[in-house]
Protein backbone atom coordinates (compact mmCIF):
# COMPACT_ATOMS: atom_id res chain seq x y z
CA UNK A 1 0.00 0.00 0.00
CA UNK A 2 1.05 3.49 -0.99
CA UNK A 3 1.45 6.01 1.95
CA UNK A 4 2.24 9.67 1.45
CA UNK A 5 5.59 10.81 3.53
CA UNK A 6 3.65 13.80 5.16
CA UNK A 7 -0.25 13.22 5.90
CA UNK A 8 -2.36 16.05 5.40
CA UNK A 9 -5.23 17.57 7.72
CA UNK A 10 -4.96 20.29 10.02
CA UNK A 11 -3.40 17.73 12.93
CA UNK A 12 -2.44 14.64 11.00
CA UNK A 13 -1.48 11.81 12.81
CA UNK A 14 0.62 9.10 11.27
CA UNK A 15 -0.23 6.56 13.92
CA UNK A 16 -3.51 6.51 13.81
CA UNK A 17 -4.01 7.09 9.83
CA UNK A 18 -2.10 3.34 10.13
CA UNK A 19 -4.23 2.19 12.53
CA UNK A 20 -7.18 2.57 10.43
CA UNK A 21 -5.35 1.16 7.33
CA UNK A 22 -4.82 -1.64 9.45
CA UNK A 23 -8.40 -2.25 10.43
CA UNK A 24 -9.70 -1.51 7.26
CA UNK A 25 -6.91 -3.90 5.23
CA UNK A 26 -7.98 -6.53 8.20
CA UNK A 27 -11.65 -6.51 7.51
CA UNK A 28 -10.92 -6.86 3.56
CA UNK A 29 -9.09 -10.18 4.59
CA UNK A 30 -5.68 -9.19 4.20
CA UNK A 31 -3.22 -10.21 7.14
CA UNK A 32 0.30 -8.71 6.09
CA UNK A 33 0.25 -5.03 4.61
CA UNK A 34 3.05 -3.60 3.54
CA UNK A 35 3.38 0.54 3.24
CA UNK A 36 5.60 2.05 0.62
CA UNK A 37 6.23 5.77 0.44
CA UNK A 38 4.36 6.73 -2.32
CA UNK A 39 7.45 8.56 -4.42
CA UNK A 40 9.29 5.85 -3.53
CA UNK A 41 7.01 3.89 -5.74
CA UNK A 42 7.22 6.32 -8.43
CA UNK A 43 10.57 5.79 -8.71
CA UNK A 44 10.70 2.18 -9.25
CA UNK A 45 8.54 2.88 -11.97
CA UNK A 46 10.33 5.90 -13.76
CA UNK A 47 13.65 3.32 -12.90
CA UNK A 48 12.10 1.11 -15.40
CA UNK A 49 13.20 4.20 -18.30
CA UNK A 50 16.86 4.13 -16.94
CA UNK A 51 19.54 2.82 -19.04
CA UNK A 52 22.34 4.09 -16.96
CA UNK A 53 23.42 4.42 -13.35
CA UNK A 54 21.25 7.75 -11.95
CA UNK A 55 20.35 9.84 -8.91
CA UNK A 56 16.93 10.49 -9.27
CA UNK A 57 14.39 12.99 -7.72
CA UNK A 58 10.89 12.59 -7.59
CA UNK A 59 7.94 14.77 -6.81
CA UNK A 60 4.58 13.52 -6.41
CA UNK A 61 1.90 15.60 -5.86
CA UNK A 62 -1.64 14.34 -5.23
CA UNK A 63 -4.55 16.05 -3.57
CA UNK A 64 -3.76 16.02 -0.15
CA UNK A 65 0.05 15.90 -0.27
CA UNK A 66 3.19 16.86 -1.96
CA UNK A 67 6.05 14.38 -1.42
CA UNK A 68 9.75 13.94 -2.19
CA UNK A 69 11.80 11.12 -2.30
CA UNK A 70 15.59 10.86 -3.99
CA UNK A 71 16.75 7.43 -4.42
CA UNK A 72 19.80 6.01 -6.61
CA UNK A 73 19.19 3.43 -9.07
CA UNK A 74 22.48 1.52 -10.36
CA UNK A 75 22.15 -0.54 -13.46
CA UNK A 76 24.01 -3.64 -14.24
CA UNK A 77 23.74 -6.54 -16.74
CA UNK A 78 22.01 -8.22 -13.49
CA UNK A 79 19.31 -5.94 -12.94
CA UNK A 80 18.64 -2.98 -11.09
CA UNK A 81 19.82 -1.85 -7.30
CA UNK A 82 18.12 1.11 -5.58
CA UNK A 83 18.98 2.71 -2.77
CA UNK A 84 16.39 5.34 -1.20
CA UNK A 85 18.49 8.22 0.08
CA UNK A 86 15.95 10.81 1.84
CA UNK A 87 12.37 11.81 1.50
CA UNK A 88 10.24 15.03 2.40
CA UNK A 89 6.99 15.94 2.39
CA UNK A 90 4.04 18.21 3.23
CA UNK A 91 0.27 18.09 3.71
CA UNK A 92 -0.05 21.33 0.82
CA UNK A 93 -0.76 19.77 -3.04
CA UNK A 94 -4.27 19.70 -5.30
CA UNK A 95 -7.24 20.23 -2.36
CA UNK A 96 -4.80 23.66 -1.38
CA UNK A 97 -4.83 24.81 -4.53
CA UNK A 98 -8.62 24.29 -4.71
CA UNK A 99 -9.18 25.82 -1.54
CA UNK A 100 -7.63 28.82 -2.79
CA UNK A 101 -9.83 28.97 -5.55
CA UNK A 102 -13.30 28.49 -3.62
CA UNK A 103 -11.66 31.07 -0.74
CA UNK A 104 -11.08 33.68 -3.54
CA UNK A 105 -14.25 32.87 -5.91
CA UNK A 106 -16.95 31.82 -4.59
CA UNK A 107 -17.17 32.03 -0.57
CA UNK A 108 -17.20 36.37 -1.28
CA UNK A 109 -20.31 35.86 -3.04
CA UNK A 110 -21.90 33.51 -0.36
CA UNK A 111 -20.94 36.37 2.87
CA UNK A 112 -18.06 35.91 3.63
CA UNK A 113 -15.89 39.76 4.33
CA UNK A 114 -19.95 40.00 5.76
CA UNK A 115 -20.93 41.71 9.03
CA UNK A 116 -23.96 41.41 11.25
CA UNK A 117 -25.25 43.52 14.17
CA UNK A 118 -25.45 41.79 17.74
CA UNK A 119 -25.99 44.67 20.99
CA UNK A 120 -25.34 47.80 19.27
CA UNK A 121 -21.79 46.38 17.45
CA UNK A 122 -21.12 45.77 13.59
CA UNK A 123 -19.00 42.52 13.72
CA UNK A 124 -17.71 40.32 11.45
CA UNK A 125 -19.27 36.84 10.71
CA UNK A 126 -16.75 34.74 11.82
CA UNK A 127 -14.59 32.93 9.08
CA UNK A 128 -14.68 29.46 10.15
CA UNK A 129 -17.55 28.78 8.07
CA UNK A 130 -15.76 29.66 5.00
CA UNK A 131 -13.00 28.21 5.60
CA UNK A 132 -14.85 24.94 6.43
CA UNK A 133 -17.14 25.51 2.98
CA UNK A 134 -13.69 25.66 0.82
CA UNK A 135 -12.88 22.37 1.98
CA UNK A 136 -14.38 19.33 0.75
CA UNK A 137 -13.62 17.43 3.83
CA UNK A 138 -15.08 19.81 6.13
CA UNK A 139 -18.07 21.22 3.87
CA UNK A 140 -19.89 17.59 3.95
CA UNK A 141 -19.93 18.15 7.70
CA UNK A 142 -21.58 21.36 7.55
CA UNK A 143 -25.01 20.17 7.54
CA UNK A 144 -25.66 19.94 10.65
CA UNK A 145 -28.56 21.53 12.94
CA UNK A 146 -26.46 23.79 14.84
CA UNK A 147 -24.59 25.10 11.89
CA UNK A 148 -27.39 26.03 10.06
CA UNK A 149 -29.34 27.70 13.17
CA UNK A 150 -26.08 29.90 13.63
CA UNK A 151 -26.14 30.48 9.78
CA UNK A 152 -29.90 31.81 9.95
CA UNK A 153 -29.33 34.11 13.00
CA UNK A 154 -26.53 35.71 11.30
CA UNK A 155 -28.54 36.22 8.13
CA UNK A 156 -31.31 37.87 10.11
CA UNK A 157 -28.95 40.31 11.42
CA UNK A 158 -26.41 41.41 8.42
CA UNK A 159 -26.70 43.20 5.17
CA UNK A 160 -25.84 40.29 3.61
CA UNK A 161 -28.78 38.27 4.35
CA UNK A 162 -29.15 37.21 1.17
CA UNK A 163 -26.21 35.85 0.65
CA UNK A 164 -25.83 33.99 3.83
CA UNK A 165 -29.01 32.35 2.70
CA UNK A 166 -27.43 31.03 -0.85
CA UNK A 167 -24.88 29.60 1.44
CA UNK A 168 -27.17 27.69 3.77
CA UNK A 169 -28.67 26.46 0.88
CA UNK A 170 -25.73 24.99 -0.90
CA UNK A 171 -24.92 23.41 2.63
CA UNK A 172 -27.95 22.00 2.61
CA UNK A 173 -28.23 20.62 -0.72
CA UNK A 174 -25.17 18.29 -0.37
CA UNK A 175 -23.61 20.20 -3.37
CA UNK A 176 -19.47 19.41 -2.56
CA UNK A 177 -19.28 16.82 -5.38
CA UNK A 178 -21.04 19.74 -8.03
CA UNK A 179 -18.75 22.30 -6.45
CA UNK A 180 -15.95 20.41 -6.62
CA UNK A 181 -15.49 18.84 -9.99
CA UNK A 182 -16.22 22.74 -10.92
CA UNK A 183 -13.15 23.62 -8.96
CA UNK A 184 -11.17 21.20 -10.96
CA UNK A 185 -12.59 21.79 -14.42
CA UNK A 186 -11.05 25.43 -14.08
CA UNK A 187 -8.08 24.46 -12.36
CA UNK A 188 -7.13 21.57 -15.41
CA UNK A 189 -8.32 24.43 -17.99
CA UNK A 190 -5.89 27.11 -16.26
CA UNK A 191 -3.14 24.29 -16.78
CA UNK A 192 -3.17 25.25 -20.24
CA UNK A 193 -4.93 28.15 -20.99
CA UNK A 194 -4.22 31.83 -19.29
CA UNK A 195 -7.52 32.35 -18.12
CA UNK A 196 -10.60 29.91 -17.79
CA UNK A 197 -14.43 30.54 -16.93
CA UNK A 198 -15.73 28.98 -13.38
CA UNK A 199 -19.81 28.64 -14.13
CA UNK A 200 -21.48 26.83 -10.84
CA UNK A 201 -25.32 26.04 -10.59
CA UNK A 202 -26.31 24.69 -7.57
CA UNK A 203 -29.59 24.59 -5.22
CA UNK A 204 -30.85 27.42 -6.77
CA UNK A 205 -27.52 29.91 -6.66
CA UNK A 206 -25.53 30.84 -9.52
CA UNK A 207 -21.71 31.85 -9.79
CA UNK A 208 -19.88 33.11 -12.89
CA UNK A 209 -16.43 34.03 -12.78
CA UNK A 210 -13.74 34.79 -15.20
CA UNK A 211 -10.33 33.49 -13.75
CA UNK A 212 -6.97 34.34 -14.97
CA UNK A 213 -3.75 32.16 -14.54
CA UNK A 214 -1.78 35.41 -12.88
CA UNK A 215 -4.51 35.62 -10.20
CA UNK A 216 -4.50 32.38 -9.30
CA UNK A 217 -1.09 31.46 -8.95
CA UNK A 218 -1.08 34.98 -6.72
CA UNK A 219 -3.36 32.84 -4.52
CA UNK A 220 -1.96 30.12 -4.24
CA UNK A 221 1.97 31.71 -4.05
CA UNK A 222 2.48 30.44 -0.61
CA UNK A 223 1.53 27.11 -0.94
CA UNK A 224 4.42 26.94 -3.72
CA UNK A 225 6.74 28.14 -1.26
CA UNK A 226 6.26 25.48 1.38
CA UNK A 227 6.47 23.36 -1.47
CA UNK A 228 9.69 24.66 -2.55
CA UNK A 229 10.79 24.07 0.75
CA UNK A 230 9.98 20.79 1.53
CA UNK A 231 12.30 20.54 -2.03
CA UNK A 232 15.23 22.03 -0.09
CA UNK A 233 14.66 19.78 2.88
CA UNK A 234 14.38 16.54 0.97
CA UNK A 235 18.33 18.46 -0.35
CA UNK A 236 19.58 19.62 2.81
CA UNK A 237 18.73 15.80 4.18
CA UNK A 238 20.87 13.56 1.51
CA UNK A 239 23.59 16.72 1.05
CA UNK A 240 23.01 16.88 -2.34
CA UNK A 241 22.44 19.69 -4.24
CA UNK A 242 20.79 20.37 -7.52
CA UNK A 243 23.76 19.50 -9.70
CA UNK A 244 23.94 16.07 -8.50
CA UNK A 245 20.15 15.19 -9.35
CA UNK A 246 20.87 13.35 -12.98
CA UNK A 247 16.72 13.00 -13.48
CA UNK A 248 13.57 14.88 -12.14
CA UNK A 249 10.25 12.65 -12.36
CA UNK A 250 7.41 14.65 -11.52
CA UNK A 251 4.07 12.92 -11.00
CA UNK A 252 0.49 13.16 -9.70
CA UNK A 253 -2.44 15.15 -10.92
CA UNK A 254 -0.94 18.32 -9.41
CA UNK A 255 1.79 18.28 -11.39
CA UNK A 256 0.15 19.30 -14.31
CA UNK A 257 -0.06 23.10 -12.85
CA UNK A 258 2.66 25.17 -14.43
CA UNK A 259 3.16 26.89 -11.25
CA UNK A 260 4.50 23.92 -9.57
CA UNK A 261 6.34 22.35 -13.09
CA UNK A 262 8.45 25.95 -12.64
CA UNK A 263 9.48 24.90 -9.07
CA UNK A 264 11.70 22.37 -11.06
CA UNK A 265 12.48 24.51 -14.26
CA UNK A 266 13.53 27.31 -12.64
CA UNK A 267 16.39 24.74 -10.64
CA UNK A 268 17.27 22.64 -12.95
CA UNK A 269 17.69 21.42 -16.39
CA UNK A 270 15.08 21.45 -18.30
CA UNK A 271 16.06 18.69 -20.25
CA UNK A 272 16.77 16.76 -16.77
CA UNK A 273 13.04 16.92 -15.92
CA UNK A 274 10.39 14.32 -17.70
CA UNK A 275 6.79 13.22 -16.32
CA UNK A 276 4.19 10.20 -17.40
CA UNK A 277 1.33 8.38 -15.97
CA UNK A 278 0.60 11.34 -13.29
CA UNK A 279 -2.57 9.13 -12.29
CA UNK A 280 -0.98 5.47 -12.48
CA UNK A 281 2.48 5.86 -11.60
CA UNK A 282 2.14 4.82 -8.15
CA UNK A 283 -0.11 1.71 -8.53
CA UNK A 284 2.52 0.74 -10.96
CA UNK A 285 5.47 0.95 -9.14
CA UNK A 286 3.90 -0.82 -6.00
CA UNK A 287 3.18 -3.59 -7.96
CA UNK A 288 6.94 -3.64 -9.23
CA UNK A 289 8.03 -3.85 -5.83
CA UNK A 290 5.59 -6.82 -4.99
CA UNK A 291 6.91 -8.40 -8.14
CA UNK A 292 10.20 -8.14 -6.78
CA UNK A 293 10.07 -10.78 -4.04
CA UNK A 294 11.98 -7.84 -1.69
CA UNK A 295 8.88 -5.88 -0.70
CA UNK A 296 10.81 -5.65 2.83
CA UNK A 297 13.22 -3.35 1.41
CA UNK A 298 10.91 -0.39 0.78
CA UNK A 299 8.53 -1.34 3.24
CA UNK A 300 8.11 1.39 6.05
CA UNK A 301 8.06 0.13 9.72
Amino acid sequence: IGKPVTFAGSNPDDGLARQRYDDAFRQLGFKEVHYVLEPVADGQFYAQRLARDATILVGDFGGGTSDFSIVRFRISPTGTTAEALGHSGVGIAGDSFDYRIIDHVVSPRLGKHATYRSWGKVLPIPVHYFASFSRWNELCLMNRPDVIRALREYARNSDAGGQLLSLIDLIEGGVSYELYRTVSQVKAALSHSEQACFSFRASGVAIDANIRRSDFETWIAADLARIGECVDQVLNKTGLAEPDIDRVFLTGGTSFVPAVRRLFTERFPADRIESGDQLLSIAKGLAIISASGDIEKWAVP
